[in-house]
């Protein structure tokens, strides 16, 4: 994806979020899933083909025209999060929801954005 094409990102410690026009990538940035992310990005057949097996352990990107819905859940998880944080998450069809935990603000302000941004990819892709 190119930089033009980049709408934001959400940098936390251990992942960042970016969003395209088009794509929506969620990046791990250390341990052993990090090298998992890059071996199956790095080879687009595996990724199609077999990236179903990976994606309860990586996140995998999504493009955009895939997601069916865009919502804020504030459901916590139990022992891990305080309150105040709330989670978006991304239902795609034959896959695996992407829940990434994030503060409100930028929960609510990420999936706007994707509310605004899958329409006109659906469009696109027809």
């Amino acid at each position: 994806m190119s930089e033009k094409d980049l709408v934001m990102v959400i940098d936390k410690p251990d992942f960042v979020v970016k969003l395209y026009t088009d794509l929506l990538e969620v990046d791990l940035k250390k341990g052993v899933k990090k090298e998992i992310e890059d071996f199956l990005e790095a080879k687009p057949f595996l990724r199609e083909n077999l990236g179903f097996l990976f994606q309860t352990a990586v996140p995998i990107d999504v493009p955009l025209k895939d997601i069916k819905s865009a919502t804020v859940d504030r459901e916590l998880y139990p022992g891990v999060f305080a309150q105040g944080w709330a989670r978006a998450k991304i239902v795609v069809p034959k896959q695996k929801d992407l829940i990434i935990p994030l503060t409100p603000g930028e929960s609510k302000k990420l999936v706007d954005r994707l509310n605004e941004l899958i329409p006109i990819a659906k469009r696109k892709k027809l």
